[in-house]
């Protein structure tokens, strides 16, 4: 018996048991990023509301890199909407040596409605 063959571009091997098994392996991916907290949400929305792009972004392998690209994107526009708001609402660090008990009240909401945005814009969109 042969060792290997090759059928239908998929290499076999024969194993100690008598039996070929394929030889697949995946492949390599050094571009290891975390999806953190809006990739997960992604893809949570993708598989629960868009079936079919979720099945074929898994199957072409590209789910993980499309959801690292979401977080970083999300996590960008976060940082520049909460900027922006702080700036047109006068939030700064005078206020916040004056009274930050104020300027504490004014940033949780700024990064609220900050979080709705990127959630609208990105994630579900």
């Amino acid at each position: 018996m042969k060792e290997r063959f090759i059928e239908n571009n998929i290499e076999y091997i024969l194993s100690e048991d008598g039996m070929y098994y394929p030889n697949l392996q995946l492949p390599e991916d050094n571009d290891i990023r975390p999806i953190g907290l809006y990739g997960a949400l992604r893809k949570t929305y993708l598989r629960e509301h868009h079936p079919v792009l979720y099945m074929n972004l898994l199957l072409s392998d590209t789910l993980t890199k499309h959801l690292a690209d979401t977080n970083e994107s999300a996590h960008e526009r976060m940082d520049l909407i909460v900027k922006q708001m702080a700036k047109q609402q006068g939030v700064n660090e005078q206020l916040k040596s004056y009274d930050w008990l104020k300027w504490l009240q004014v940033m949780n909401n700024i990064q609220a409605s900050a979080r709705e945005i990127i959630l609208s814009e990105i994630v579900y969109a």
